[in-house]
């Protein structure tokens, strides 16, 4: 009807325009709004949820066998050796003749010592006949009293004769039996010291030993330092001692296995030694079928220890940053996050994280390489590892029979003084690892180390934890030896010298151990196969070039 005029504008476009967009807000607004999860950039990581809980803690030392009982098989008269009439290195039992003398010279002695015996006792026969005629006659006056005084001297003199000759065959009669030299105890006979057909005599009289084999006595010594620090943590409650300060003893032979029988503390040196600086203490173990020799060297592991709220992470979730350690958390929010911690012993292939992390709290232990503060993650749950079962010690290992009054006392008074500590110290008596590993790289890998043999190493420079190009070599060599046999296990304890504060050893001490776990993993070993473990002292001994190391040591899975 209509006609449109000129410049006339036809509203129907506009119109079904607006009506479109009204009703896209309508819908928008209509709708729940999107979740907070991670979007396409969102890191997918594993985490570990963290329980406070009681750890059983074995502080490990460095200690060396000696036998119970072990005496010197001597001589006891001069002349000729005759025979030697036991195997060398047997076994002995007590009164088992070892050698035999020439008792040619012995019985003849025997033989003039019992004429001049039979001599005394004629002469004292004729005296005691002239007193008893004697007598008679002094008392009728017949003979004078000097005479019966002289008669009763000589039959006393004769007497005593008699005895001084029959001390003299009793004498010869020790003396043939020394001829026979036997053993006083059952143990395990050495080589003889003397041939056959040599004259032995006071300069030479040594000619073996026996050594008594159950019980084993193994000492190991502990640092003064690391005895302050933990009766410090005693003291604070992060350290709990055994009940009724009973320490279990147990030992790791050089090839890594663990020696069966338990042992416990017997002796506790009354003080420091003024050399060394450590305290010296003894543990007694049975040994019945002999698996132990004197001389040997183990690693101690002194049981009972616990620590109260403690929490373990995988060493892998502890990483290294410029202010110190740290692991990553995930939030609330789903938001990772980093947190400062204070790692301290080693559990396994654990570490206890003593302060920064709280129990129920989500630590990243896979994937953070790619993270970083405040970024959205996709968490994935993983259970927690299980801890290595604490082996039998405390009230359930058998105290040795022998064990002195209050030797528990003084056994909790030195492992209070030890846990951690310098048993394995160069400088202590036992002959540890830092001064026994020179050139231990350079020992052929995978050859069994000989009892007492310290575990090869890879040594560092100062203040660095970077694997040279020497400490490559053995590393790959030792990796191919790990790939053609897969059923050995990688034990790795990182070690600093004495110089710099005990805060940056203990780090260098892990750096290093996790920079030779990584080379060997890199060179296609199984982190699996790969245990870091804590030392009880970081020190590795007084030359630094030799402290400076990561010792490993081989064991079968």
């Amino acid at each position: 009807m209509f006609s449109a005029g000129v410049g006339a504008v036809d509203a129907r476009p506009v119109l079904g325009t607006a009506v479109l967009l009204l009703a896209v807000l309508v819908a928008a607004c209509s709708k729940e709004p999107a979740p907070a999860a991670a979007g396409p950039g969102a890191a997918a990581v594993s985490a570990l949820t963290v329980k406070a809980q009681t750890l059983p803690v074995t502080f490990q030392f460095v200690g060396q066998t000696e036998s119970a009982q072990q005496v010197e098989i001597r001589a006891r008269v001069d002349g000729f050796l005759e025979k030697r009439v036991y195997r060398e290195g047997s076994f002995v039992k007590p009164g088992e003749p070892l050698f035999l003398m020439d008792r040619k010279p012995f019985e003849a002695d025997l033989q003039a010592a019992r004429a001049e015996l039979a001599q005394q006792q004629a002469r004292l026969t004729t005296a005691r006949a002239n007193l008893a005629r004697v007598k008679p006659l002094v008392a009728d006056n017949a003979l004078a009293a000097k005479d019966l005084d002289d008669a009763t001297g000589q039959a006393q003199a004769a007497a005593a004769a008699v005895e001084a000759a029959n001390a003299k065959v009793t004498d010869s009669q020790l003396r043939l039996g020394y001829t026979t030299i036997a053993s006083p105890l059952a143990g395990l006979s050495s080589f003889a010291k003397v041939q056959e057909g040599a004259y032995v005599s006071a300069s030479n009289s040594l000619l073996t030993y026996v050594a008594r084999l159950d019980p084993m006595r193994v000492n190991f010594s502990l640092s003064e330092n690391e005895s302050l620090r933990v009766k410090d943590e005693v003291k604070r409650g992060l350290l709990t001692p055994a009940p009724g300060d009973r320490y279990g003893v147990e030992l790791v032979l050089a090839d890594g296995s663990v020696f069966p029988a338990k042992g416990r503390i017997t002796f506790a040196d009354a003080a420091f030694s003024q050399e060394t600086g450590t305290f010296l203490l003894r543990a007694e173990l049975p040994n019945p079928d002999g698996q132990l020799r004197p001389g040997q060297f183990v690693r101690v592991n002194v049981i009972g220890f616990s620590r109260p709220g403690a929490i373990a992470v995988p060493q892998r979730a502890v990483q290294e940053g410029p202010r110190g350690q740290f692991v990553w958390v995930v939030d609330a929010d789903g938001k990772a996050n980093q947190r400062p911690v204070v790692a301290g012993d080693w559990l396994g292939d654990q570490w206890l994280v003593s302060e920064g992390l709280k129990d129920g709290e989500r630590v990243v232990v896979d994937g953070f390489m790619r993270l970083a503060p405040g970024m959205a993650v996709q968490a994935k749950e993983v259970p927690a590892q299980a801890l290595p079962a604490p082996a039998a010690g405390g009230a359930a290992a058998a105290s040795p029979a022998s064990a002195p009054a209050g030797a528990g006392t003084a056994a909790h008074a030195a492992a209070t003084a030890s846990a951690g500590s310098s048993g394995g110290a160069p400088a202590a008596t036992t002959g540890t690892g830092a001064a026994g590993a020179t050139g231990a790289s350079a020992a052929t890998p995978g050859a069994p180390a000989p009892a007492g043999a310290a575990p090869r190493a890879v040594y560092f420079d100062s203040d660095r934890a970077r694997v040279d190009a020497t400490g490559r070599a053995v590393l790959a060599a030792l990796a191919a030896e790990l790939k053609a046999k897969p059923h050995l296990r990688v034990t790795l304890q990182g070690y600093a010298d004495s110089t710099g504060s005990a805060r940056r050893n203990r780090a260098l001490a892990r750096q290093r151990a996790q920079a030779v776990r990584d080379a060997l993993v890199a060179a296609g070993v199984p982190a699996g196969r790969i245990e870091l473990r804590k030392p009880a002292d970081i020190t590795g001994g007084q030359a630094p070039v030799q402290a400076r190391r990561v010792d490993i040591a081989l064991a079968a899975a």
